[in-house]
């Protein structure tokens, strides 16, 4: 028996049914305008309730479709919203199951990056973190066959994140997924503003995001680190806020969606 880490947040996240959550994913998929021209190396995308950030999480999800059997391993960073992590967390675990099944993490991968001082095994961290675990059904549902490495990002540098990025870097096999909301709990006209700003900040690969412009602040300077230094474009494909989808205008959560695709690639 795999020791799996059983779902935390279905049923509340997102639905619980199988069947309900497959046609929830499947029907944001196919209304998320996606047309990208290349294949995307790594994704920013939101991490909230598929009532508020699904649609705009799909935009990204949905750019990966003409590229989904070429994509075996996903690399998935997220911030800790439970627990305090000096460094960066992977779970004990074996694998991680939703609703659609059991996703093995890759052990070889794992292995690879064990003895960086920045990483700890954790399966507590990981056990009610929902950062990471919502986009596993998207990712589910849009690739054929993919392992994966689950990274819960505490306080950790660019450079530090950086560092597992490069060694897992690999080649169109490989995706990058960073979980992130923007700002929290500003009013609708301010948060636009706000989270605007914090969009051309990415846009420009600025290493100095902080965490009250998006909650995965950590995990995020260490990819645009990685987009700087292997010359990755950024593509903003998708902004709105709690606002603009299922929540009052009073008090907003931001959210966005990116694209990085590399710069010698070509369809």
């Amino acid at each position: 028996m795999l020791n799996t880490r059983p779902p935390a947040v279905a049923g509340a996240f997102y639905p619980g049914d199988p069947a309900k959550l497959s046609g929830t994913v499947d029907q944001l998929l196919a209304e998320a305008n996606a047309t990208p021209v290349s294949q995307p190396k790594a994704l920013i995308v939101p991490h909230a309730g598929y009532v508020y950030s699904g649609s705009t999480a799909a935009t990204a999800y949905a750019a990966l479709a003409p590229w989904s059997k070429h994509i075996h391993r996903v690399i998935l960073l997220g911030p800790t919203h439970r627990v305090a992590v000096d460094g960066i967390a992977l779970p004990e675990a074996e694998a991680f199951s939703t609703p659609l099944g059991t996703i093995r993490l890759d052990a070889q991968a794992i292995a690879a990056i064990a003895d960086l001082p920045q990483i700890v095994f954790s399966d507590h961290v990981h056990a009610f973190e929902h950062s990471l675990e919502v986009h596993l059904p998207f990712l589910q549902r849009v690739l054929e066959h993919f392992t994966l490495v689950p990274l819960a990002v505490g306080h950790a540098t660019p450079e530090a994140v950086g560092q597992i990025l490069d060694r897992l870097w690999g080649g169109p096999e490989t995706l990058i997924v960073v979980s992130s909301d923007l700002s929290h709990f500003l009013g609708y006209a301010t948060a636009q503003q706000v989270d605007a700003e914090t969009c051309r900040h990415i846009m420009q690969l600025d290493t100095h995001i902080h965490p009250e412009q998006a909650c995965g602040a950590y995990p995020i300077n260490g990819l645009l680190l990685a987009a700087r230094q292997r010359g990755l474009k950024p593509t903003l494909l998708g902004l709105c806020n709690s606002g603009d989808t299922a929540g009052d205008k009073a008090r907003v959560v931001g959210y966005a969606a990116f694209s990085f695709t590399e710069a010698d690639d070509h369809v």
